[in-house]
């Protein structure tokens, strides 16, 4: 069974109608409206274009050959904005790396990739060893960056193809290397065009970027905003309390988050007039456990809140209309326009109604695969089972779900995260969830440790909420699992802790919890 858009957004045009080179999306924009305002300025789309244009050429002038890898490790600001756009313009392939990655993991994505230019912040250019750059990889500042694109020559819009390398977008890393994923001008455009519909953007909307540009979710905070004609507002903010601040004093009516940043949001003391801004919220990295709806939907009541699922090799599956979360808040929701979203057992034959199986991600959406790596490619984008409307080069995410009756999806659990005790395959997030719902737990983490007699055992991890006793939670806690779930999923040993380690993204970082509580 095919997963189509939820029924409350209209069909678009197919695919090819749409599709333009990524670098064209700040010519949908009223010139004299605003495109980009924050710390750095403000620029309305006319300037945007222009200064566009000068940084296209300025990349241009090094005399790259065409394809050839420009990264970027630099603050949020104008030169961060433009680059996604800036280095396709100009025939090459942009490299964005995550401002809070570390000497060595850049080394890597510089080597990978064959960077032949790199634009970084001064102090990040300091932190780097000789070996750490290729020897044809030039270094240049983001200030030296910033002045080369306020004049001087200018590049037009390029005439680049949508199957064309616009981007390679290197995963978090938590468990191995960290892995390329090449994008072309298709994959962004499309995903700009999907995001902007289902998410109902206007020109009046003004995005808070607080999410890495690195990050796939956060890139596109800027094409879907641009799409729709509305504002983007970069912050690389140090505590919560700035996302507050900058949502009161530069307007905003779009915020984009993960996870641990909404558990950190909810325990703040939001002015009602400042909530009150928002029109939307939208979610992913990570599924929103009922008790976190819950808090945002109180929080803010006039807010639409979009629960989405992605994947950095599709960029974005599935999305749960506002219409829906109240009434099941813990689904995943349909795909999203332009995704074509099958759960599949492991012969590719399609589940039935509540059955888990692995979600497939086919479409035009899906990416060209990993940079440089075929094994790992042939591992994760292979053909489409054989129910596909699409056809083709399917992403296989690994991810296992279950589809309901009504054609809602479900997470179950990472096929490589299940724990195996006694033979019972159990998800964590089911055992997760119980605990969630405990009044005083603020975030739950179950781990699979090993044990002589089940092969694995389930370790549970607990955050408390500012003042709780954890000897009185902890009975809590274990009355109510065991009210609510098999004995098989009892943990074997709950403990507590004061924070969980986050990746480069926000997302929590399974791999960093389990090494840390390891037996």
């Amino acid at each position: 069974m095919r997963l189509n858009a939820a029924p409350d957004v209209a069909p678009l045009p197919p695919p090819p109608a749409q599709v333009r080179p990524i670098d064209h999306i700040l010519l949908r924009g009223e010139p004299t409206r605003p495109a980009l305002d924050g710390r750095a300025g403000h620029m309305d789309f006319a300037e945007m274009e222009a200064t566009l244009g000068h940084l296209a050429a300025w990349l241009a002038g090094f005399g790259l050959a065409p394809g050839d890898r420009v990264a970027s490790w630099i603050a949020k600001g104008p030169v961060a904005a433009l680059m996604p756009m800036a280095a396709p313009r100009a025939g090459l392939v942009h490299v964005p790396i995550n401002p809070l990655l570390k000497r060595a993991q850049v080394a890597h994505i510089l080597a990978d990739s064959g960077a032949r230019l790199l634009i970084a912040t001064d102090a990040r250019l300091e932190s780097l060893h000789d070996d750490d750059v290729p020897g044809d990889c030039e270094r240049h500042s983001e200030s030296d960056t910033a002045c080369a694109m306020t004049g001087g020559p200018s590049l037009p819009p390029s005439g680049a193809a949508p199957d064309a390398l616009a981007a390679i977008l290197y995963t978090s890393g938590s468990t191995g290397r960290p892995k390329g994923v090449m994008l072309s001008h298709a994959n962004l455009w499309l995903g700009a065009v999907s995001v902007a519909h289902y998410l109902r953007m206007a020109a009046e909307d003004r995005t808070l970027c607080v999410l890495p540009f690195s990050f796939d979710y956060g890139q596109n905070q800027l094409f879907s905003t641009w799409y729709a004609g509305g504002c983007v507002v970069p912050l690389d903010y140090l505590t919560p309390r700035d996302v507050i601040k900058s949502i009161e004093r530069r307007r905003v009516t779009t915020l984009a988050g993960v996870p641990p940043l909404w558990v950190q949001l909810v325990e703040l003391d939001w002015p009602p007039e400042v909530a009150a801004q928002l029109r939307r919220l939208t979610n992913s990295g990570g599924a929103l456990t009922p008790a976190l709806v819950s808090k945002l939907r109180t929080l803010f009541p006039q807010a639409d809140l979009y629960p989405m699922y992605g994947l950095t090799e599709a960029f974005r599956s599935t999305y749960l209309p506002p219409a829906l979360v109240d009434m099941h808040p813990d689904s995943m929701g349909a795909a999203i326009p332009f995704a074509e979203i099958l759960v599949v057992r492991p012969d590719g034959a399609v589940t039935d109604d509540d059955e888990p199986g692995e979600l497939v991600h086919c479409g035009p959406l899906v990416a060209q695969g990993y940079w440089r790596d075929p094994a790992r490619t042939a591992e994760r984008f292979r053909p489409a089972p054989p129910a596909s409307t699409y056809g083709g080069t399917a992403v296989w995410s690994g991810d296992m779900v279950r589809r309901s009756a009504e054609d809602l999806l479900y997470f179950v659990g990472r096929n490589d995260a299940m724990i195996k005790s006694a033979g019972n395959r159990i998800s964590p997030n089911e055992i997760e969830d119980a605990a969630l719902a405990v009044r005083g737990v603020a975030q739950a983490v179950a781990l699979g440790v090993p044990d002589e007699r089940l092969g694995a055992a389930v370790r549970l991890l607990l955050r408390t909420d500012s003042g709780v006793d954890p000897a009185a939670l902890e009975t809590d806690v274990r009355a109510h699992l065991k009210q609510e779930l098999p004995n098989f999923m009892q943990p074997r040993d709950i403990r507590f802790v004061t924070h969980f380690p986050v990746n480069a993204n926000g997302k929590l970082d399974r791999a960093a919890i389990l090494a840390d509580h390891p037996a």
